[in-house]
């Protein structure tokens, strides 16, 4: 199986982080799940994960009849000056609907922020759910009302105060290796899909074998069919991250098969 295809079936295997009404009363694009089906579309080389991600959702819309994709990938412009961007503008039974397009991964960092949603932060403490969550609210929907989004919305015979806003927003969440009280609040555990150690605890694999996945491979379920590394052949290709200050996802196949997914952390 091709690599694209398994990163399409590991994004459909993903659950949504929510269901319904979440955080900050953003409401998720729920689809029914889908039998198997074969990505078919055109990627070119140097897609980010993001707009990789955006592809797989128009190719899991174009499966559902009673949707219609009226446009992707909307340039809000004023001027020679870009605003945003509007990821998909759709109709489910004949409804309107905005839909912004999210994937992420989350670690739970209990020492960071005060309330439950604020320990959610990315691999690299560059970003977090909280951050995430407000740009949404704050700046990505309300592109829609912008008065420079009319004429597009006109084209398609669309009144933004009839048009329902939606996300979808599926992540991966992982926790901490020695944590056992993760509080989930809004959140759906369905999305844990592994742990996360710093470093220098690295040792207690020392008996594991491990791969280290591109980043668009972060989306794939791990499976056995790979070049795996020795613990020390790895540590060594770690040590360059944590150098670089770059947190990997690697995944780590213990002795009697099992393989887990695990991020290793340069900070604390």
């Amino acid at each position: 199986m091709d690599s694209i295809q398994q990163q399409f079936e590991g994004y459909l295997q993903t659950p949504y982080l929510w269901f319904g009404e979440g955080p900050l009363h953003l409401k998720q694009f729920e689809l029914p799940p889908l039998p198997t089906i074969q990505f078919d579309q055109l990627i070119g080389q140097n897609l980010r994960l993001g707009k990789l991600v955006e592809r797989f959702v128009s190719q899991e819309l174009s499966q559902h009849e009673n949707i219609q994709i009226l446009e992707e990938n909307i340039q809000i412009q004023k001027e020679k000056l870009t605003l945003g961007e509007l990821d998909c503008l759709l109709l489910q039974d004949e409804n309107p609907i905005h839909l912004e397009v999210i994937y992420k991964f989350y670690l739970y960092a209990p020492k960071v922020g005060e309330t439950s949603l604020s320990h959610w932060i990315g691999p690299n403490r560059r970003d977090s759910l909280v951050l995430k969550l407000n740009k949404l609210k704050e700046r990505q929907l309300p592109l829609l009302y912008h008065k420079q989004t009319f004429d597009i919305l006109n084209k398609h015979g669309l009144n933004a105060a009839n048009i329902e806003q939606r996300v979808c927003f599926k992540a991966q969440l992982f926790v901490p290796a020695d944590e056992t009280a993760i509080d989930y609040q809004q959140l759906n555990p369905n999305c844990t899909a592994g742990k996360y150690l710093y470093f220098d605890a690295l040792i207690r694999y020392e008996n594991c074998k491990f791969y280290i996945p591109r980043k668009h491979d972060w989306l794939v379920r791990p499976h056995a069919q790979k070049p795996w590394l020795s613990f020390l052949d790895a540590r060594e290709i770690l040590e360059g991250f944590m150098l670089q200050e770059s947190a990997p996802l690697v995944w780590v196949k213990h002795p009697n098969g099992l393989i887990e997914k695990l991020f290793v952390c340069w900070w604390r």
